[in-house]
């Protein structure tokens, strides 16, 4: 058996872009502790999601370069690996996107959100491609926030490739009107919750959501097994690193190497 932690940082959104990363810096610290091998952030958690209303600087690409840089040094001083919630800037385009960061610093590479939910166009542009990475004995994807609540065609590309885990940084808090649900799965809740279970049991795979903590969230952090049980989840709205123990060999992705598309 191959058993490997994991942390998700279900931390408040930063107050500004500094903050960002003084909070992810804390969070790399705090997982190494915890004998974590990677940590994942929410959605462009540097330097913070773009909402109307949250004041946030114009994208700015040297503040990205250095803030990558320091989160890449902390991470290689503590050996974790991590999956960073941020935005970057391709030429005029502003993409929403992860980095990947290994546990010696070595920036592994991007994946862009590709799925964009209608509410963020003329914020930010969808990427294009699909990128597989690993840590260690962890193969994993990442789809971010829209893309893997309603695209299950985004988890099952990377389960398929031999990922035995997909990220989810995600994005989502309460507005006036929604459920302020007290568990996880809640059936008064929205279906994103259960989605969840759904994206790991349909693929064979494990399934990490993390968000940000905030008063009443919809959701929450949340780690799913292959089977599509619920393997750990974060008190909604609680700030804190959530940790997951993952057996490996449970992640066999059959449900996915399995599927059959359907003919155009």
């Amino acid at each position: 058996m191959t058993t490997v932690r994991i942390a998700l940082a279900n931390l408040p959104h930063p107050a500004s872009a500094e903050h960002s990363v003084a909070l992810a810096t804390g969070a790399i610290e705090q997982a190494a502790r915890a004998g974590a091998m990677v940590v994942a952030f929410p959605e462009c958690f540097v330097p913070g999601y773009r909402l109307p209303g949250r004041p946030l600087p114009p994208p700015d690409a040297a503040f990205l370069e250095r803030a990558w840089s320091t989160i890449a040094r902390c991470a290689a001083a503590h050996r974790v690996g991590v999956v960073l919630g941020t935005e970057r800037i391709v030429g005029p385009e502003l993409l929403a996107s992860a980095l990947v960061i290994g546990p010696d610093g070595t920036q592994l590479g991007f994946q862009d959100k590709v799925q964009i939910d209608p509410s963020e166009e003329g914020t930010y542009t969808p990427g294009t491609d699909r990128t597989l990475f690993s840590i260690g004995p962890l193969t994993f994807g990442v789809v971010i926030c829209h893309e893997g609540w309603r695209y299950p065609e985004t988890v099952r590309w990377a389960a398929r490739r031999g990922a035995q885990v997909v990220f989810h940084p995600q994005f989502h808090e309460a507005d006036a009107h929604s459920y302020r649900p007290a568990s996880f799965g809640d059936p008064a809740n929205s279906f994103h919750e259960k989605a969840v279970l759904c994206r790991a049991a349909e693929n064979s795979c494990y399934f990490a959501s993390v968000n940000f903590a905030s008063p009443g969230s919809p959701t929450t952090s949340a780690v799913a097994a292959p089977d599509g049980t619920l393997l750990a989840f974060q008190p909604h709205g609680e700030a804190g690193l959530l940790l997951a123990d993952l057996d490996l060999t449970q992640a066999t992705g059959l449900l996915a190497r399995r599927f059959k598309p359907l003919p155009q």
